[in-house]
């Protein structure tokens, strides 16, 4: 897991942390060091098909095969399908499906689409508990991930529901949420503005007939995670490869180019010297604010670290 850690500090990865804190360094530096802590104890990267085959039987959540019109990765729900009593597992579900879409967006893109179609949706179909984990791991370990979701069709005793789940929902997550209703032409114009509607499935006023097909997502799923034990031992190989060019040491220092050319050309006494810290600018909020791909320094604890990159995950 430690060579997965890497891609949380790329670039793009950082630049969201920061946008979801409102360009808080601090805040940021915190919510990026908890999610680091959440990856080394879940492990989600190593969730496979046959780990929650169980809990998709019903296609209660599925990535669909269709892109919207911004080559954003789709991720359907129907909470009303829900077909077994574990929270975990659930939980786990959720969190493989989030790590399949992120794992196939293209490379210009870092969001998602949520459909939520609540189809035989009644107020037993989802917990409150699975609700406010869901928008925690959504909110605080995949931030800027999500771009829209989309709630179809809610029946009117959801607003009861919605009023219990609204104060889980950060503001800017619940300003992603858009309500449509297959019966009101104004909300509709969402789903022709988002979606190509002879891709869109049929069940959100598009034209296409087809549905959940669990055998055939079960082999996507399986060659998807094939590429993605790939994707792990190859990210791992190019980390090690890394760290054994780099002396490590310690945690909070920065070697620069520079001391290492000067410690070359230092004498052998030097060696037992402790390092000495490396000077670095440390970004300030509005400087931060002013660089929003945050290229190759990130303020954390008074601090400044290069970045290692690798192909953006988290």
């Amino acid at each position: 897991m430690v060579n997965m850690l890497p891609n949380l500090c790329s670039d793009a990865s950082v630049s969201r942390y920061l946008r979801a804190r409102n360009w808080n360094v601090e805040k940021a530096s915190k919510m990026l060091k908890e999610s680091l802590k959440w990856r080394l104890e879940y492990k989600p990267e190593t969730i496979r098909w046959d780990d929650v085959a169980h809990e998709a039987e019903t296609g209660k959540i599925y990535r669909a095969d269709y892109l919207d019109k911004n080559g954003r990765a789709v991720l359907v729900m129907r909470p009303g399908f829900q077909n077994t009593s574990s929270s975990k597992g659930q939980i786990r579900y959720l969190v493989y499906c989030m790590e399949n879409a992120i794992f196939n967006l293209a490379a210009n893109q870092e969001q998602m689409v949520w459909l939520i179609d609540f189809q035989g949706w009644t107020m037993g179909s989802v917990s409150i508990k699975v609700t406010r984990e869901t928008a925690h791991i959504l909110q605080d370990y995949y931030p800027e991930r999500l771009a829209l979701g989309i709630l179809y069709n809610p029946p009117r005793i959801f607003e009861s529901f919605w009023k219990v789940v609204r104060p889980f929902l950060e503001h800017k997550t619940y300003k992603k949420v858009k309500f449509v209703y297959s019966d009101n032409t104004e909300s509709q114009k969402i789903m022709t503005d988002l979606f190509e509607m002879d891709k869109l499935e049929s069940a959100f006023g598009g034209h296409n007939p087809a549905g959940f097909d669990l055998n055939k997502y079960a082999e996507k799923m399986k060659e998807d995670d094939q590429k993605m034990s790939a994707f792990v031992e190859s990210a791992s190989s190019v980390f090690f490869q890394e760290q054994s060019h780099v002396s490590v040491l310690q945690p909070e220092f920065s070697v620069t180019e520079h001391q290492l050319e000067s410690s070359s050309d230092s004498s052998p006494s030097s060696d037992a010297e402790s390092p000495r810290r490396v000077d670095t600018k440390i970004l300030s909020a509005n400087e931060m604010k002013e660089q929003p791909n945050c290229k190759n320094t990130i303020a954390e604890s008074g601090v400044s670290r290069p970045l290692i990159h690798m192909n953006d995950f988290a």
